[in-house]
């Protein structure tokens, strides 16, 4: 029976080149014979199978061949041309024209050639010199997809192959700033020591001096980062430096995304019959916010544009929120009580 390498690698007959790469990638981890113990058999079968539709879809001319003649054809028809590339042998009967004849390479070479390692679940023979190479670094459960998302789906064969000096990971250190810092902005100088090295691989110890120009309005938890300014070691590209935004507490406000957030403590008479609320800035000013309405626990005062500064347009800004928390009276006399209900009836 005839195979269908469309079907085997669950693509369209119109299937481009990455189409085929991310197919493949899949179908080979999910069905890798060391990943399926149990069924073995039926795994390496399918591997195999796997692996032989994608030589040949991924491959122009075997691809049009297969596509006129088929699987049959592919493996015995007058080639298109004399010479081809690795797996395609040509022959001659002595008596009749030179034939093509499509070999299969190995499954596992195909494997190892595309991953740039043979087997990621620490088998430690087979398939070439990479076996095992993962297993001792990450656990039997990176199957599939997950292996891709640990280390980053580049696309096409050998993608994750290390063919140069592997980068450094990054290094975060926290920028602690004042609410006063983040509303008006301001630069930050930074004294860092690490190590450079020189021509002939020996490191030594320097300081640098790192400008970090804090943005108005910008939030926790944004980050600066200052590329490759890690220590130098042979065949190691420095780490990245990342300074992260951090807010210190401030004993007025807090702060809401871009709204500044203010409680006052009030007298019960104020909150019914209202009071004048003062303010000093974040910038030095001084805010007088009358407020006429009835204060209820759940009130708030909401001030236009007395917030943050907003990153992408300093110009324009949040809004201030006054809330209140109201101071009841321990007691009341007799006659504040009669009082109360002759102003205050229910």
């Amino acid at each position: 029976m005839e195979v269908d390498y469309y079907k085997v690698l669950q693509v369209d007959r119109n299937a481009k080149d990455e189409d085929l790469k991310k197919a493949y990638r899949k179908l080979a981890m999910k069905w890798h014979p060391d990943k399926n113990p149990n069924n073995k058999k039926e795994a390496e079968a399918k591997f195999k199978q796997i692996a032989e539709a994608y030589e040949v879809l991924s491959d122009p001319q075997k691809r049009a061949v297969y596509d006129q003649y088929g699987e049959e054809g592919l493996k015995g028809v007058p080639p298109p041309h004399a010479g081809g590339p690795g797996g395609t042998t040509f022959f001659s009967t002595g008596d009749g024209p030179t034939s093509f004849r499509f070999n299969p390479r190995s499954a596992d070479d195909i494997f190892s050639e595309f991953f740039g390692f043979s087997s990621p679940f620490g088998r430690s023979g087979g398939g070439g010199s990479g076996g095992g190479m993962m297993g001792s670094r990450f656990s039997s459960s990176l199957f599939g997809d997950d292996l891709f998302e640990a280390f980053g789906d580049r696309g096409g064969g050998g993608s994750m192959h290390q063919t140069g000096p592997r980068k450094a990971p990054p290094i975060e250190r926290t920028l602690p700033c004042s609410l006063e810092e983040l509303y008006k902005g301001i630069t930050k100088k930074m004294k860092i020591s690490r190590e450079i090295a020189d021509a002939s691989g020996k490191t030594m110890p320097v300081e640098e001096i790192l400008t970090i120009n804090v943005k108005p309005g910008w939030k926790k938890g944004t980050k600066i980062t200052f590329p490759e300014k890690g220590n130098e070691q042979p065949n190691v590209i420095p780490s990245d430096l990342v300074f992260v935004i951090d807010e210190k507490p401030h004993s007025v406000f807090t702060r809401d995304g871009n709204d500044l957030v203010v409680t006052q403590k009030i007298p019960l008479a104020d909150a019914l019959t209202g009071y004048t609320a003062r303010l000093t800035t974040l910038d030095g000013r001084n805010l007088t916010i009358p407020i006429n309405n009835v204060i209820h626990p759940n009130y708030e005062e909401v001030v236009r544009g007395e917030g943050m500064p907003i990153p992408k347009d300093p110009s324009k800004r949040g809004n201030l929120r006054i809330k209140h928390i109201i101071k009841f009276p321990t007691r009341l006399t007799a006659e504040q009580k009669v009082g109360v209900k002759k102003l205050l009836p229910s």
